[in-house]
């Protein structure tokens, strides 16, 4: 399997993809002793269904015997071995259970928000990526969330599944024990793009992630402000309620915004510039634009004054009548003008109005 380049795969088989986590194999031994099991009550099942089907059909030459009496020592055998089968099965999957869900007190953790139809990966230092980026050979406890229906994160090589629920926070850890990208899905249908809303995992050792933090946690900085703009355009959410095309989502446009008069739902009118963009992101519900309803939670806290600037410098760049600074730049648009940056979101933290 392929997803944004080969992914890591070791011993896959039949039924499942490689193990990669300290759980996994857990998860498959008790899968295949099910599976075995299962396989060999229905062979003996149909086996003795043939047999008695054969041996015991009635023939024209035979009298009508009586009905043959209980036997204990089989009823006995036939009730016993079961059950002490389905016990053992009830233990290894209580088992599994408890291991998935008592995180050690040493895990990583890292909060995920599931939203139609992406996610968002917040890291402790307030960096977030639209992928989930791993140490290996370190626990990992992911704390869950939903902006907007239930989804359910699925990572297949690690065996873990999980709900994400609005208004409330789930739980789940692991420890990744290989080097890799392996695909990571949402596994409960939220919608028209439920088929799209994956990512990947990327599993590194410390060295090579903690490096990696730091430089992706820097982007901002080492960007031009309107290139900066456009990234935090679909890794802050903006991309799920605002388009760049002049057609209306849950909020209004970003195209030609900039500099216009905008009027309010209190009757007020206003003009769209610096303060006004950036009031909306600090206290989105004070000023909310006429024929929308006030749905955008604050980012106060959640941005910093450097990727606000920069939003706002990319909304400018939108506008028809901007005029970039000598040795600036604009990300390019495509033939419908939605620019690189309308692609569907790819992480988000809070739902933008």
């Amino acid at each position: 399997m392929t997803m944004n380049g080969q992914l890591a795969q070791s011993g896959p088989t039949f039924w499942m993809p490689s193990d990669a986590s300290t759980y996994a194999s857990d998860v498959d031994w008790a899968f295949y002793f099910v599976y075995w099991v299962c396989v060999a009550m229905f062979v003996l099942i149909m086996a003795l269904l043939i047999v008695f089907t054969l041996r015991y059909r009635r023939r024209k030459t035979q009298k009508l015997q009586k009905a043959a009496t209980h036997s204990t020592t089989l009823e006995l055998t036939w009730s016993i071995i079961p059950t002490f089968v389905v016990f053992f099965m009830f233990y290894m999957g209580f088992r599994g259970y408890v291991n998935m869900y008592t995180a050690p007190p040493n895990a990583y953790e890292i909060n995920v928000t599931a939203y139609k139809w992406g996610w968002a990966f917040m890291y402790p230092n307030g960096y977030v990526d639209e992928n989930l980026h791993v140490p290996k050979d370190r626990p990992v406890r992911l704390v869950l969330s939903s902006q907007d229906v239930i989804h359910s994160l699925f990572i297949p090589n690690f065996r873990i599944k999980r709900d994400c629920v609005p208004g409330r926070y789930n739980k789940m850890w692991f420890q990744a024990t290989e080097e890799g990208e392996f695909p990571l899905y949402c596994a409960e249908y939220c919608g028209t793009q439920h088929s799209d809303m994956f990512a990947k995992v990327v599993v590194e050792d410390a060295t090579k992630f903690a490096s990696w933090l730091e430089k992706a946690s820097a982007w901002v900085e080492s960007m031009p402000p309107v290139e900066a703009g456009a990234k935090l355009y679909t890794v802050r959410g903006c991309a799920q309620c605002h388009t760049l095309d002049g057609s209306i989502r849950i909020g209004p446009s970003f195209k030609n915004i900039f500099g216009h008069e905008q009027a309010l739902k209190d009757g007020s009118k206003v003009v769209v510039e610096e303060n006004y963009i950036r009031d909306s992101l600090l206290d989105p519900g004070r000023q909310v634009v006429a024929g929308f309803d006030n749905v955008m939670p604050t980012y106060k806290g959640r941005l910093k004054d450097i990727e606000i600037t920069a939003l706002i410098e990319y909304i400018k760049s939108l506008s028809d009548h901007y005029e970039p600074s000598p040795g600036g730049s604009v990300p390019p648009q495509d033939e419908t003008g939605t620019g690189a940056g309308d692609a569907p979101p790819t992480a988000a933290e809070e739902k933008a109005s």
